[in-house]
């Protein structure tokens, strides 16, 4: 018999309070203690936990698995012990989530399993996890949760431009020298591709999917939604060209703030590594917070990131 891989797959790593509320067992832990978290999960362990902020998302990724392909493995990742983590999975059973690989780490970091596992995205609420994640170059956002839904079966994601899918080379230009420096080098570098940013290999692992379909009857649709406008399009344009992936709609806003396009394109998740736009995002829907580059640097980062995503998702 062969070994099973995962190496043809979508991999989808999630920890269990971006995919369920876990709001009360986080209160008990941090009042309490761990012993009291423990006692209180075993004996809920029958009581079926609600949604969380990635659930959607997660139902709408395993759906793209239709029998003989399987294009999606979503993998558990949980800081629960195995015994406390059985309530998880009794949860991941009752809504028929098609869920069977997972680490249960008791307390310590997940985030050492995303490399083991081959994610090509790893969903947390634990911003240390997410950061060290991406410190080994793998995409990974906070996830924030949104009242909002996307009601469609099509799976819509978002993607801001620098520090997510591509470096953070133009926004370090910005940064030193403001806008008129960064246009300036934007266009003298049109004709030469960015580097690929910790989200590039999820878009091409979704670009995979979608060329497997006829364009008009793809599951999958993508945008780019950035704060560039011309003439800092192009550079852009020409390196989603060069990559060879495909991007399904691209929206150079100039700076305009970015709710409302996301309201328009129905994103059922969008990745950002500024915290204001997940701020204006998750008025529409879930977001994902990436502490990528150099707008996450000490002196230069959005106002208290971590802070507000621990006041925003639940254990």
């Amino acid at each position: 018999m062969a070994t099973p891989t995962l190496a043809d797959k979508l991999v989808v790593a999630i920890s269990s309070r971006a995919l369920f509320d876990l709001a009360e067992s986080h209160r008990i832990y941090t009042d309490d203690g761990v012993e009291a978290y423990q006692r209180f999960q075993i004996e809920h362990e029958d009581e079926v936990l609600a949604p969380g902020p990635a659930f959607d998302l997660v139902a709408k990724l395993l759906r793209l698995n239709r029998p003989p392909r399987q294009y999606v493995e979503v993998i558990l990742l949980s800081r629960n012990s195995a015994d406390t983590g059985l309530r998880v999975f009794n949860s991941i059973k009752h809504y028929g989530l098609a869920i069977t690989r997972a680490a249960f780490t008791r307390g310590e970091s997940t985030s050492r399993y995303v490399p083991a596992f081959g994610a090509h995205l790893f969903l947390s609420a634990d911003t240390g996890d997410v950061r060290r994640a991406l410190d080994e170059g793998y995409a990974a956002a906070t996830i924030f949760p949104s009242a909002a839904r996307n009601e469609t079966d099509e799976l819509r994601i978002a993607f801001d431009g620098d520090a997510v899918l591509f470096s953070d080379e133009a926004e370090r230009v910005y940064q030193a020298g403001g806008l008129a420096a960064f246009t300036e080098s934007e266009r003298e570098a049109a004709a030469t591709p960015l580097s690929g940013g910790p989200f590039k290999d999820f878009l091409a692992a979704l670009h995979r999917i979608q060329a497997e379909f006829p364009e008009e009857k793809s599951p999958i649709r993508t945008a780019l939604v950035t704060a560039r406008g011309a003439p800092a399009h192009e550079r852009v344009i020409r390196t989603l060209r060069a990559w060879k992936i495909r991007i399904d709609e691209a929206l150079f806003l100039g700076g305009l703030d970015k709710g409302e396009f996301l309201r328009a394109f129905g994103a059922d998740i969008y990745f950002d590594d500024q915290q204001r736009h997940v701020q204006s995002a998750v008025a529409h829907g879930p977001a994902g917070h990436v502490p990528n580059g150099v707008a996450n640097e000490p002196g230069i980062a959005s106002p208290d990131v971590e802070a507000n995503s621990l006041r925003m998702v639940n254990r």
